[in-house]
């Protein structure tokens, strides 16, 4: 059921980082089969934050060409989802709101469920812009994935950021009703406070995440949402592109289809393109998905897009977007390869070093070196507070 007016997404950019290690040279390190990177988890390359990037800026340099197309004075509320926030108390997102130049008149959280957070930001926005069709609500979802070094994990890292504007009769995507829930409590993934690396049960992982995809599309059918045929592709949450597919496949044996690889790659694989390239962004993985899919070269006006964004521990959601009339319009497929391509190589001695590198705790002033190419950094630590400016 749909209101009388469309509600969803009217604009969609991203950022990553300065910087890119590319599996081809991870390989070369530790001496892993470069296959099994590039055909065993799908993924080709790995964003690397500078030390003077993080969640904030990368938040900004996203949200950035969405104020300069729309500004800002209809925006009312602003959500940041991370898993990797840089403060326990203080929302990121108030940071971002400064650098921006938003008015005072808005209301600023941050959200967390680990890679699910941008989802809850984004249905919390869908209901806000219901009650006042006359507002907008920005949704950032920006993460620096990180593992222990020569983990398993360690080569699933990446780091990006995406905005979303949330608005009545949107120019991308309408948000369709209803949404299948599903939220059971598992050990798959976790990150403890006293830990700036997260741990993964890896088997667990996988099994959690196929038992959600399950979970959530049974409950999606209750509600009374689309049946599986009127969907042209799906947009899953991906800590690597082959999970997707793995994704796709448990929905199709729930559904009682077979789980052919052509109907697969047809579904899925236009979604893969960023993802690949930047790695695990944690919140922002499934809207880089579905950054990817609209830029593709298929025409999807009219069609349905099935989402499911996945949070380990574990909270899942699936749900339609509709794709709108003249979406290809309002597109930023070129701004966001420049993005992806003009990042920084960098070889694994250098990429360790930065690793290795952490931000001072004694409270006295330090400022970092200017690394990053994007327009937004973190210019030091002073005080235990955090200064961040224009690049």
């Amino acid at each position: 059921m749909r209101t009388d007016y469309a509600i969803g997404i009217h604009d969609l950019s991203f950022s990553t980082t300065s910087l890119v290690l590319s599996h081809a040279e991870l390989s070369r390190h530790n001496g892993t089969d470069l296959a099994k990177y590039h055909v065993g988890i799908g993924q080709r390359a790995m964003s690397v934050p500078t030390l003077d990037e993080d969640i904030v800026t990368m938040a900004a340099a996203a949200a950035a060409p969405v104020v300069e197309r729309h500004g800002t004075d209809r925006v009312r509320t602003l959500v940041l989802a991370t898993e990797t926030a840089v403060d326990q108390s203080k929302a990121a997102g108030i940071y971002v709101h400064s650098l921006l130049g938003f008015h005072p008149n808005v209301r600023v959280v941050e959200v967390k469920q680990a890679c699910y957070g941008a989802t809850a930001g984004l249905q919390f926005a869908t209901a806000l812009v219901h009650r006042d069709p006359g507002q907008q609500v920005l949704v950032i979802a920006s993460d620096v994935s990180r593992y222990d070094l020569d983990s398993p994990g360690e080569a699933t890292q990446g780091a990006a950021a995406t905005a979303l504007l949330v608005s009545a009769n949107p120019a991308l995507v309408e948000i369709d009703r209803p949404s299948g829930l599903f939220t059971s409590d598992v050990m798959d993934f976790w990150r403890p406070n006293y830990r700036s690396t997260a741990l993964v049960n890896g088997k667990e992982s996988i099994a959690a995440y196929l038992e959600a995809v399950d979970g959530a599309w049974r409950d999606y059918s209750a509600q009374g949402g689309l049946p599986l045929k009127d969907f042209r592709a799906f947009c899953y949450h991906q800590p690597y592109t082959r999970m997707a597919f793995k994704a796709h496949r448990q929905l199709l044996e729930t559904c009682g289809e077979a789980p052919d690889d052509a109907a697969v790659e047809h579904a899925v694989a236009a979604t893969t393109g960023y993802n690949e390239t930047v790695g695990n962004s944690y919140t922002a993985s499934m809207y880089l998905a579905l950054a990817a899919l609209l830029e593709g070269e298929d025409d999807l006006t009219g069609e349905s897009v099935g989402l499911f964004s996945y949070g380990s521990g574990r909270v899942a959601e699936f749900f339609a977007g509709h794709v709108r009339p003249g979406y290809r319009e309002h597109l930023r497929g070129d701004a966001h390869r420049a993005a992806v391509d003009r990042r920084r190589p960098v070889d694994y001695p250098a990429y360790r070093e930065l690793r290795e590198q952490t931000l001072p705790t004694d409270g006295r002033w330090h400022d970092l070196p200017h690394q990053t190419q994007g327009p937004f950094r973190l210019a030091g630590i002073r005080d235990h507070q955090r200064v961040y400016e224009a690049a």
